[in-house]
């Protein structure tokens, strides 16, 4: 099944790449500016230093009001300010001696005329700053990390008291914490070394369902493609790769760079494909939480840019239920992936803490 989501949204996402670039053909010349899908598509699962709310209409005039976010630089000094500075990439900033550009979402420095240079591939050639901007991501994680302070807070405080059946945001928690110590946990790794890395492996498990959650949101606060982005998933596996191989048995490494029973040649081929396997095991993390989050909000927007595309009501009849039928499985996706995330990371750490008796 994922797989064949994957093959779709990347069929629809070639499709409207080609729509696109025949639109940009045929309007050449043209006042009016044809529905771009692919643009639309990228904005979405693309960062950005603002959080858009809402777009509307005022006397023929399309207006946006979106939330700006800090922007924060390190070139020649510290620069702080606001990303409505750049007036949606129309503007350019100056802080001390430099000028800074917001171009295609992210910041050059420039000429005062705000020039942006290309090499022959059509690259941009002009320096970029050091980026610790807080964008649209990081601003949705941030909000994730206080939905799930908040929850686990607010439920804290019923075990406080005397024993009682749990309620509220207790009795919801209560049964996916236990299903996560003992249906992953300790399933996957020895009972009397299991319970060391349950808060580690609770905290994977909601905070890759949270923002998955929250990305499926189609208003604000909502719609952030976080866990679609490469730069989470990576130091999610980097954080997983590093708790399994800093907790490797004796055991665990001698089976990979010397594995008993096995004859000398054997031994060093077999090691060279076990040293692979290390990087290869949170690369698939990796990739497999991005191409399957990503997938999803493609496949959902590509439905939706049907209408638009075809310009007729009578499509919007099949590409509305789609749409609303793709969105109600990517709420399952969004907890079968965190689940799959964090059973995949126990199943590597319980092999790494295994101790084989031989």
């Amino acid at each position: 099944m994922q797989d064949i989501r994957l093959v779709i949204a990347l069929i629809a996402f070639w499709a409207f790449s080609q729509s696109s670039f025949a639109a940009d053909k045929h309007n050449d010349g043209s006042s009016e500016k044809e529905f771009d899908p692919m643009e639309m598509i990228m904005h979405h699962i693309a960062d950005s230093h603002e959080w858009h709310i809402i777009s509307y209409k005022s006397k023929g005039v399309e207006k946006h009001i979106n939330l700006p976010l800090p922007v924060i630089l390190i070139n020649d000094g510290l620069h702080i300010f606001m990303s409505s500075a750049f007036h949606h990439g129309e503007e350019v900033v100056k802080k001390g001696d430099t000028y800074y550009k917001l171009y295609h979402g992210k910041i050059y420095i420039t000429d005062s005329e705000g020039s942006i240079e290309y090499d022959d591939e059509h690259k941009v050639t002009n320096e970029k700053p050091f980026d610790l901007s807080i964008t649209r991501n990081v601003a949705s994680m941030w909000l994730s990390v206080i939905i799930i302070i908040g929850m686990f807070l607010a439920a804290a405080k019923r075990y406080r008291g005397p024993p009682s059946a749990p309620r509220g945001i207790q009795s919801f928690l209560e049964p996916i914490i236990l299903f996560v110590r003992d249906d992953i946990a300790y399933a996957q790794i020895d009972k009397h070394k299991a319970d060391r890395y349950v808060p580690f492996l609770l905290t994977l498990f909601f905070f890759i369902w949270i923002n998955n959650l929250i990305g499926l949101i189609p208003f604000f606060p909502g719609g952030s493609n976080l866990t679609g982005n490469i730069s989470l998933t990576m130091v999610l596996a980097l954080i997983t790769f590093f708790v399994t191989n800093f907790s490797g048995t004796k055991s665990y490494w001698g089976h990979i760079f010397w594995m008993p029973g096995v004859p000398a040649p054997i031994r060093i081929l077999l090691s060279v494909i076990e040293l692979i396997g290390l990087f290869t095991k949170p690369f698939a993390l990796m990739i497999r939480l991005l191409a399957n989050i990503t997938a999803g909000h493609i496949i959902i927007l590509s439905l939706l840019s049907l209408v638009f595309i075809m310009k007729s009501a009578g499509i919007a009849l099949v590409s509305v239920p789609m749409t609303l039928m793709m969105f109600m499985l990517e709420l399952l996706v969004a907890v079968l992936q965190a689940y799959i995330f964090t059973l995949l990371s126990a199943l590597f750490i319980g092999m790494a803490v295994h101790s084989e008796e031989h």
